[in-house]
Protein backbone atom coordinates (compact mmCIF):
# COMPACT_ATOMS: atom_id res chain seq x y z
CA UNK A 1 0.00 0.00 0.00
CA UNK A 2 3.10 2.27 0.89
CA UNK A 3 3.89 1.62 -2.66
CA UNK A 4 0.86 2.64 -4.20
CA UNK A 5 0.13 5.55 -1.94
CA UNK A 6 3.74 7.25 -3.35
CA UNK A 7 3.38 6.24 -6.78
CA UNK A 8 0.15 8.04 -6.56
CA UNK A 9 1.77 11.04 -4.57
CA UNK A 10 4.48 11.27 -7.53
CA UNK A 11 1.48 11.46 -10.02
CA UNK A 12 -0.50 13.96 -8.88
CA UNK A 13 3.06 16.41 -8.44
CA UNK A 14 3.40 15.45 -12.22
CA UNK A 15 0.21 16.44 -13.16
CA UNK A 16 0.48 20.06 -11.25
CA UNK A 17 3.46 20.93 -12.59
CA UNK A 18 2.67 19.70 -16.20
CA UNK A 19 -1.11 21.84 -15.78
CA UNK A 20 0.74 25.16 -13.68
CA UNK A 21 3.57 25.53 -16.65
CA UNK A 22 0.53 24.79 -19.39
CA UNK A 23 -1.48 27.76 -18.40
CA UNK A 24 1.03 29.79 -17.06
CA UNK A 25 2.80 30.08 -20.57
CA UNK A 26 -0.86 31.39 -21.69
CA UNK A 27 -2.02 33.83 -19.08
CA UNK A 28 -1.05 34.53 -15.37
CA UNK A 29 -2.82 32.69 -12.83
CA UNK A 30 -3.04 35.99 -10.69
CA UNK A 31 -3.66 40.03 -10.28
CA UNK A 32 -2.42 41.96 -7.30
CA UNK A 33 -4.20 45.42 -6.55
CA UNK A 34 -4.94 47.50 -4.34
CA UNK A 35 -7.87 47.95 -2.92
CA UNK A 36 -8.76 49.69 0.78
CA UNK A 37 -5.27 50.67 1.46
CA UNK A 38 -3.69 47.34 1.06
CA UNK A 39 -2.55 44.87 -1.14
CA UNK A 40 -5.44 41.78 -1.91
CA UNK A 41 -4.52 38.39 -4.22
CA UNK A 42 -6.70 37.96 -6.63
CA UNK A 43 -7.47 34.96 -8.67
CA UNK A 44 -8.28 34.89 -12.37
CA UNK A 45 -10.94 32.59 -14.04
CA UNK A 46 -7.62 30.58 -15.17
CA UNK A 47 -7.11 29.46 -11.83
CA UNK A 48 -10.57 27.48 -11.01
CA UNK A 49 -10.04 26.29 -14.92
CA UNK A 50 -6.72 25.14 -13.65
CA UNK A 51 -8.57 23.17 -10.67
CA UNK A 52 -11.37 21.74 -12.49
CA UNK A 53 -8.90 19.80 -15.72
CA UNK A 54 -6.75 18.71 -12.67
CA UNK A 55 -9.42 17.24 -10.61
CA UNK A 56 -11.05 15.45 -13.96
CA UNK A 57 -7.23 14.38 -15.11
CA UNK A 58 -6.50 12.94 -11.81
CA UNK A 59 -9.97 12.04 -10.25
CA UNK A 60 -8.43 8.18 -9.73
CA UNK A 61 -5.10 9.52 -8.16
CA UNK A 62 -6.93 12.61 -5.97
CA UNK A 63 -9.25 10.30 -4.19
CA UNK A 64 -6.84 7.49 -3.62
CA UNK A 65 -5.04 9.95 -1.29
CA UNK A 66 -8.10 11.02 0.36
CA UNK A 67 -7.58 10.15 4.35
CA UNK A 68 -11.36 8.20 4.44
CA UNK A 69 -10.68 5.65 1.58
CA UNK A 70 -6.85 5.34 2.00
CA UNK A 71 -7.22 4.58 5.48
CA UNK A 72 -10.06 1.81 4.98
CA UNK A 73 -7.60 0.61 2.28
CA UNK A 74 -10.09 1.43 -0.70
CA UNK A 75 -8.73 2.30 -3.75
CA UNK A 76 -10.30 3.47 -7.46
CA UNK A 77 -8.84 1.32 -10.09
CA UNK A 78 -10.18 2.44 -13.75
CA UNK A 79 -12.69 5.81 -14.36
CA UNK A 80 -13.55 5.54 -17.86
CA UNK A 81 -13.26 9.59 -19.40
CA UNK A 82 -17.01 9.97 -19.68
CA UNK A 83 -17.24 9.22 -16.02
CA UNK A 84 -19.86 6.23 -16.84
CA UNK A 85 -17.37 3.24 -15.47
CA UNK A 86 -15.82 3.67 -12.14
CA UNK A 87 -14.13 0.28 -10.24
CA UNK A 88 -12.92 0.65 -6.90
CA UNK A 89 -11.56 -2.21 -5.06
CA UNK A 90 -10.49 -2.59 -1.29
CA UNK A 91 -7.55 -4.97 0.40
CA UNK A 92 -7.71 -6.60 3.08
CA UNK A 93 -4.70 -5.73 5.66
CA UNK A 94 -3.80 -6.02 9.15
CA UNK A 95 -5.19 -2.58 9.66
CA UNK A 96 -8.53 -2.50 8.15
CA UNK A 97 -9.97 -6.08 9.48
CA UNK A 98 -12.52 -6.13 12.23
CA UNK A 99 -12.91 -8.37 14.97
CA UNK A 100 -13.28 -11.58 13.14
CA UNK A 101 -10.88 -10.99 10.31
CA UNK A 102 -13.33 -9.78 7.74
CA UNK A 103 -14.01 -6.63 6.05
CA UNK A 104 -15.50 -3.85 8.91
CA UNK A 105 -19.48 -3.67 7.40
CA UNK A 106 -19.13 0.49 7.07
CA UNK A 107 -15.97 0.04 5.02
CA UNK A 108 -17.86 -2.13 2.31
CA UNK A 109 -20.30 0.84 2.77
CA UNK A 110 -17.64 3.61 2.44
CA UNK A 111 -15.90 1.59 -0.65
CA UNK A 112 -19.98 2.53 -2.65
CA UNK A 113 -20.52 5.89 -0.71
CA UNK A 114 -19.05 9.03 -2.89
CA UNK A 115 -19.41 7.44 -6.54
CA UNK A 116 -22.67 7.60 -7.75
CA UNK A 117 -22.96 11.03 -6.78
CA UNK A 118 -19.97 12.17 -8.29
CA UNK A 119 -20.61 10.50 -11.53
CA UNK A 120 -24.01 11.93 -12.35
CA UNK A 121 -22.85 15.62 -11.35
CA UNK A 122 -19.72 15.10 -14.18
CA UNK A 123 -22.09 13.64 -16.54
CA UNK A 124 -24.92 16.07 -16.19
CA UNK A 125 -22.73 19.30 -16.16
CA UNK A 126 -23.01 22.10 -13.62
CA UNK A 127 -26.83 22.96 -14.65
CA UNK A 128 -27.51 19.92 -12.56
CA UNK A 129 -27.63 19.40 -8.61
CA UNK A 130 -27.34 16.07 -7.44
CA UNK A 131 -27.61 14.86 -4.12
CA UNK A 132 -27.45 11.82 -1.90
CA UNK A 133 -30.80 11.18 -0.13
CA UNK A 134 -30.66 7.65 1.24
CA UNK A 135 -28.62 4.15 1.14
CA UNK A 136 -29.42 0.45 2.13
CA UNK A 137 -26.74 -2.29 2.12
CA UNK A 138 -27.28 -5.66 2.43
CA UNK A 139 -24.46 -8.23 3.25
CA UNK A 140 -24.75 -11.77 1.88
CA UNK A 141 -21.15 -13.07 3.15
CA UNK A 142 -18.09 -12.18 5.04
CA UNK A 143 -15.60 -9.97 2.92
CA UNK A 144 -12.38 -11.82 2.46
CA UNK A 145 -9.55 -10.60 0.30
CA UNK A 146 -9.89 -8.23 -1.86
CA UNK A 147 -13.49 -7.01 -3.17
CA UNK A 148 -14.42 -4.79 -5.73
CA UNK A 149 -17.23 -2.09 -6.71
CA UNK A 150 -18.01 -1.63 -10.21
CA UNK A 151 -20.37 1.33 -11.02
CA UNK A 152 -22.19 1.85 -14.66
CA UNK A 153 -24.31 4.35 -15.53
CA UNK A 154 -25.92 3.90 -19.17
CA UNK A 155 -26.65 6.69 -21.86
CA UNK A 156 -30.48 5.40 -21.36
CA UNK A 157 -30.67 6.55 -17.62
CA UNK A 158 -28.79 10.32 -18.37
CA UNK A 159 -31.15 10.64 -20.90
CA UNK A 160 -34.12 9.55 -19.03
CA UNK A 161 -33.34 11.75 -16.49
CA UNK A 162 -33.19 14.83 -18.62
CA UNK A 163 -36.23 14.46 -19.54
CA UNK A 164 -38.13 13.72 -16.70
CA UNK A 165 -36.31 17.42 -15.35
CA UNK A 166 -37.84 18.95 -18.22
CA UNK A 167 -41.01 18.38 -16.71
CA UNK A 168 -41.04 18.08 -12.78
CA UNK A 169 -38.91 20.17 -10.53
CA UNK A 170 -36.85 17.47 -8.71
CA UNK A 171 -37.08 13.89 -9.16
CA UNK A 172 -35.75 10.55 -7.09
CA UNK A 173 -33.41 8.23 -8.99
CA UNK A 174 -32.84 4.22 -7.02
CA UNK A 175 -29.06 3.30 -7.87
CA UNK A 176 -27.43 -0.73 -7.01
CA UNK A 177 -24.08 -1.77 -6.86
CA UNK A 178 -22.39 -4.88 -5.59
CA UNK A 179 -19.74 -5.30 -3.81
CA UNK A 180 -17.98 -9.05 -4.74
CA UNK A 181 -15.34 -11.17 -3.76
CA UNK A 182 -12.24 -11.89 -6.22
CA UNK A 183 -14.05 -15.05 -7.14
CA UNK A 184 -17.48 -13.25 -8.01
CA UNK A 185 -19.45 -14.18 -4.66
CA UNK A 186 -21.52 -11.34 -3.80
CA UNK A 187 -20.15 -9.96 -0.57
CA UNK A 188 -23.07 -7.08 -0.35
CA UNK A 189 -25.54 -5.09 -2.36
CA UNK A 190 -26.02 -1.65 -1.67
CA UNK A 191 -29.12 0.47 -3.78
CA UNK A 192 -28.34 4.60 -3.57
CA UNK A 193 -31.47 7.33 -3.91
CA UNK A 194 -30.12 10.16 -5.59
CA UNK A 195 -32.05 13.33 -5.71
CA UNK A 196 -31.46 15.53 -8.99
CA UNK A 197 -32.84 18.99 -9.97
CA UNK A 198 -32.06 21.59 -12.14
CA UNK A 199 -29.86 24.62 -10.70
CA UNK A 200 -32.55 27.81 -11.09
CA UNK A 201 -31.57 30.19 -13.43
CA UNK A 202 -30.15 33.50 -12.02
CA UNK A 203 -32.42 36.85 -12.36
CA UNK A 204 -30.65 39.66 -13.72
Amino acid sequence: MLRDVGRDAREVRASLRSLVGSVAERLPLWLVRLRCGRMELCAFHAEVHLLKRLFRRNFKLLFNLWPPLLGAGIRITRVRPDWKEVDVEMKLRRWNKNYVGTHYGGSLYSMTDPFYMVMFIEILGRDYIVWDKSARIRFRKPGRGTVHAHFRVTEEQVAEIREALNIEEKIDREFSVEVKSGDGEIVAEVKKLLQFRKKREKRV
